[in-house]
């Protein structure tokens, strides 16, 4: 006899990834996002990723993120940006500051191809709760999944939650996020 609940979540599961195998990528701050271009590629025609893609030119992080990867970047919105008390950013951009902007960015940044699913169930299969991994900057991140939310953890213990998931690129992944993981 078959478990109702488990044939439920079957036929879910089954129609989520029929759905997602003809789904196209989603499009971000008002732009479409191209599988066969790359994380810069597509992030400079996002609306809502001025701020970063401005600090990446800034950090001279382009050729990197625009190499074959792959990455998992985990992106904030200019409103996450805003968020920072007032001056960061500016001061950030200085060209004397381009070490520290190098290690904020990067503190974004996961070698390899992650899916939300992946972090997910990472987290979800994690004694604690939490899946721990490490950013290319060197530093600490970690996913924990609230309700159906995936949010990534700085060092500093402040959460960015996942808004738009698995953007996917010719070189990796982007999931955009509502607030910058800072590094200590």
């Amino acid at each position: 006899m078959i478990n109702f609940k488990t044939f439920a979540a079957a036929t879910a599961t089954a129609a989520l990834l029929a759905t997602g195998a003809i789904a196209a990528n989603p499009q971000v701050g008002g732009a479409d996002m191209f599988e066969s271009k790359n994380i810069v590629e597509n992030a400079v025609n996002s609306a809502d990723h001025t701020t970063l893609v401005a600090a990446v030119k800034a950090a001279g992080l382009v050729d990197t993120l625009a190499s074959e990867g792959p990455f998992t970047v985990f992106a904030p919105v200019n409103s996450a940006f805003d968020a920072l008390p007032a001056g960061t950013v500016e001061t950030l951009l200085k060209p004397e500051n381009k070490e520290m902007l190098t290690k904020v960015l990067t503190a974004h940044v996961v070698a390899g191809n992650w899916s939300a699913a992946d972090i997910a169930a990472k987290a979800r299969a994690s004694s604690d709760g939490f899946y721990h991994f490490e950013a290319v900057s060197g530093d600490a991140l970690s996913a924990q999944v609230k309700g159906n939310n995936v949010y990534i953890l700085d060092e500093n213990g402040n959460a960015s939650r996942v808004t738009i998931a698995d953007v996917n690129q010719s070189n990796g992944v982007i999931h955009v996020v509502n607030s910058v993981l800072v590094p200590k």
